[in-house]
């Protein structure tokens, strides 16, 4: 490797890391998120059915995610920029990764503090502080929906992801016992000579021919450990 040039560390993330932010997900409860059937407020069925509760959700989400903070986790993630090209691929729709200092983020299932249009996805808007009701237009008059990849439609990110889970020198998946498609189809890509890492405390089954690490403890005490032990920092 040429002298100055960074190694790309590409970061799979899951719920697993903000939960212990206290950012609750839908896996832990069931099928139920926040006591709601999850096709009844992340699919466009759902949407099509009652948009209003689908709006109160999420906003009702927008809010508790103002309240949370980056982790440990977050924070250790974002500081690896200091050794490693960094690039952070998450299924988590907050910004906890960005509040943390990570500047490469990319959001396979959408962002909560974003807006687009029900007529067209490609019209995107910050909400910053705001709620979305009912009546809330985009410029071409369609009621805005929730920035969100529900169940049901495609990833449109998904290939951005892949060319960049095929670039990795190391490959690192934590909060999430890759389960979740198609963002589990990530690993398929990484190069066989990447190091690939996956900090979970679930069993996980890795569909892979290359040694996988796997620790074996929740996001935050797998950082420490991940740090400590295996990763060159000097």
């Amino acid at each position: 490797m040429e002298q100055g040039l960074k190694q790309k560390l590409v970061v799979l993330s899951g719920a697993g890391i903000s939960a212990e932010s206290g950012i609750k997900t839908f896996r832990d409860s069931g099928g139920l998120w926040e006591g709601h059937d999850v096709m009844e407020v992340a699919s466009p069925e759902g949407w099509r059915k009652n948009q209003k509760l689908v709006l109160d959700f999420y906003n009702e989400r927008r809010r508790q995610a103002r309240t949370c903070k980056p982790n440990a986790a977050h924070l250790a993630l974002a500081k690896l920029e200091e050794r490693y090209d960094v690039r952070i691929i998450t299924q988590n729709i907050d910004n906890l990764h960005e509040q943390a200092g990570s500047s490469q983020v990319i959001h396979l299932h959408g962002e909560l503090f974003k807006a687009q249009s029900s007529l067209d996805p490609k019209l995107v808007y910050n909400l910053e502080t705001r709620d979305i009701n009912s009546g809330d237009h985009c410029e071409r008059g369609s009621q805005l929906r929730p920035h969100v990849v529900w169940f049901g439609e495609p990833v449109p990110k998904m290939l951005e992801a892949i060319q960049l889970a095929k670039q990795a020198d190391l490959f690192l998946i934590i909060g999430t016992s890759l389960q979740v498609y198609p963002a589990a189809s990530l690993i398929d890509y990484v190069p066989s000579h990447a190091s690939i890492y996956l900090v979970d405390p679930s069993d996980a089954f890795v569909p892979f021919s290359s040694p996988v690490t796997h620790i074996q403890e929740k996001a935050i005490r797998g950082m420490e450990i991940l740090m400590e032990n295996y990763l060159d920092l000097e």
